[in-house]
């Protein structure tokens, strides 16, 4: 019987690259990881990484916002069946509420949410995804998690969209760093490519590094 996710890519035995919203990621050499590495990119991230495999946004109202963002090439993918309802191509991911990364069933996908009123992360459903797809290493651009330096590379979402608070970044660097346990126990790398991350618990270097571009190995 079909689960309804036979659109997931197998993405065993490579690199993936997820690209957040953090003001680092403008600055990113994101384009030397193209046929190194799947990208997977979370919202406005399409257009400084058009060429991504996938389009990740949780919420409905930016997929209105964009008109479905049509133009994107690789798989778009939303929380719950209202973006696909909206828009015909979008995929959908189901969020479940914990904090702990899911490995199985797929398409089932930890929301990283602590409260009601806490809302979720678009980037930590994006590892999530990536860690379903048998990506490994998880490459993360980006994930400034902090809001003293600017809330998205792009500014300010538009009116009706929501945007981080100081004390959503502290819970979801929580729930994020909560995770490097788990991640180490089944063997999946997780590299920080953020020069201005708060994250604590994930190995910090260059994209290059990461990709094993400056000579180093890899890791």
């Amino acid at each position: 019987m079909s689960d309804g996710f036979e659109w997931f890519p197998d993405w065993r035995g490579q690199a993936a690259i997820v690209v957040a919203g953090g003001p680092s990621a403008k600055d990113t050499p994101i384009e030397k990881g193209k046929g190194k590495a799947r990208f997977i990119t979370v919202n406005e991230g399409h257009r400084i990484c058009p060429w991504a495999d996938v389009l990740y946004a949780a919420d409905s109202p930016w997929w209105q916002k964009n008109k479905g963002c049509k133009e994107f090439r690789g798989i778009r993918v939303g929380s719950g069946d209202e973006p696909g309802k909206m828009y015909r191509g979008i995929r959908e991911i189901r969020l479940v509420n914990q904090t702990q990364i899911i490995r199985k069933p797929r398409g089932h996908i930890a929301s990283g949410r602590v409260s009601a009123n806490m809302g979720s992360n678009s980037g930590f459903h994006a590892i999530g995804m990536a860690f379903q797809f048998g990506a490994n290493p998880i490459i993360l651009v980006g994930f400034d998690m902090r809001v003293d330096l600017g809330l998205h590379w792009h500014g300010s979402h538009v009116s009706g969209l929501n945007n981080p608070t100081g004390e959503h970044m502290k819970v979801w660097r929580s729930v994020l760093d909560g995770n490097a346990a788990y991640f180490d126990a089944v063997g999946v790398r997780v590299l920080n490519c953020s020069p201005v991350s708060s994250l604590k618990n994930y190995p910090q270097m260059t994209l290059e590094q990461a990709l094993g571009l400056d000579g180093s190995p890899q890791g």
